[in-house]
């Protein structure tokens, strides 16, 4: 039976953390716990970056070296391996977000296929990963989902981000390595599920290799679990999903409100949390079908799922589930799961700091959005303080 003080051991959650990380990770979430700040920090930081002022180092050995890996994959290679000895895993996300060339969209399907074949002989490192807006322009993506008409050139870029998935999902087939597709905006997501589930149709034959991303704000998510495991049970290939709450959740309602249609997201954060719970017990019901990737920073689900994962006898260190949390965030969580014995892993984000800047506002914009979470780092990183006598 896991202990409902599980996620209070802060001698465990922090263990990797020196002083003066600690403290720093105290600055940085008192600096997001305060919303103002934030709009202004993020603007001041955009608008210092276009003109190329130099803030770079500042930015690298605060919030940068907090959230994220390295400027390339070598550099996270110290955190891989301590995180690993801490039995966690890893994986390395290459965050560059925002890109609009074609031969930008090579280059990344080119860093993915490196770190998958990086990962194959290291055993820290069971996942790769990548967005689909990191291989294609959204505008495509959009066109598609709305199912109109491409233009011949929208055609030819296409095709080009088809190959790119072949591509990256053959090495990982052939690597051994699962490969998670993250999830996006709802008006741009109809054609990234299409898309994959082709390749899960055609990688996943004996196993689960292509994950693709359920994000559960929106309420029509298990309506079409139950409806891809459906088609393939029938076609006789393995699925896998990373299970999320979700990532853009303003943005559509503001959509969703400016264009006069139905949200596709929840109507309240309790039906998020409802719908987010029920999709993983539904996949913890068919593991046999469908591997399970739960991405969450929500300590409720967390303790849910291993409640589940007993009444069910599922192995605690059963491959076709993992925990995962993002670099930075919610150690409370990783580590303490990770020493109860259950497979963990830690997103980490890394590239150029101006490149993955982007990324990190989002989560600096998130972390000001859910309500509770802040100051519970904020509770836990002061108790490991005051443990420590700092």
């Amino acid at each position: 039976m896991i202990s409902n003080s599980l996620f209070d051991n802060t001698e465990t959650a922090f263990k990797l953390k020196s002083d003066s990380e600690l403290e720093r990770a105290y600055f940085l979430f008192k600096m997001i716990a305060n919303e103002p700040l934030v709009r202004i920090g993020t603007a001041a930081t955009k608008f210092a970056l276009n003109l190329h002022l130099p803030v770079e180092g500042l930015i690298r050995s605060t919030v940068f070296d907090h959230f994220c890996g390295g400027v390339n994959e070598k550099d996270c290679m110290d955190t891989v391996d301590a995180l690993y000895e801490a039995g966690i895993h890893s994986v390395l996300d290459y965050s560059v977000e925002g890109k609009e060339t074609q031969a930008q969209f090579d280059a990344t399907m080119e860093k993915v296929i490196e770190l998958t074949e990086f990962a194959k002989n290291k055993t820290a490192m069971p996942f790769s990963v990548f967005k689909p807006t990191g291989f294609g322009r959204f505008a495509v993506w959009q066109k598609r989902t709305e199912n109109k008409v491409l233009s011949k050139t929208e055609q030819e870029e296409w095709e080009r981000i088809e190959a790119r998935y072949h591509r990256v999902c053959k090495v990982a087939k052939e690597s051994d390595i699962a490969l998670l597709i993250d999830g996006e905006e709802s008006w741009m997501q109809d054609a990234a599920d299409t898309l994959c589930e082709q390749m899960m149709e055609t990688y996943n034959t004996e196993k689960p290799i292509v994950f693709n991303t359920l994000q559960c704000y929106r309420w029509d998510r298990l309506d079409y679990l139950k409806d891809i495991h459906k088609r393939a049970r029938e076609k006789g290939y393995k699925l896998g999903f990373k299970v999320v709450r979700g990532a853009y959740m303003e943005k559509e309602n503001e959509r969703a409100l400016e264009r006069e249609y139905p949200t596709p997201i929840c109507e309240s954060k309790q039906a998020t949390d409802a719908n987010f719970n029920a999709v993983m017990e539904y996949i913890l019901d068919n593991l046999d079908d469908i591997s399970l990737f739960l991405g969450t920073h929500n300590e409720a689900s967390s303790y849910l799922a291993m409640e589940y994962m007993e009444q069910r006898d599922i192995a605690k260190d059963d491959t076709r589930v993992w925990f995962g949390q993002l670099y930075g965030m919610s150690d409370h969580i990783s580590f303490n799961i990770a020493s109860e014995g259950y497979n963990v892993a830690k997103y980490i984000p890394f590239g150029p700091v101006k490149d993955v800047m982007p990324y990190l506002i989002r989560r600096a914009e998130e972390n000001t959005s859910v309500a509770g979470q802040t100051s519970r780092e904020l509770t836990l990183l002061k108790k490991e303080k005051n443990r420590r006598g700092l």
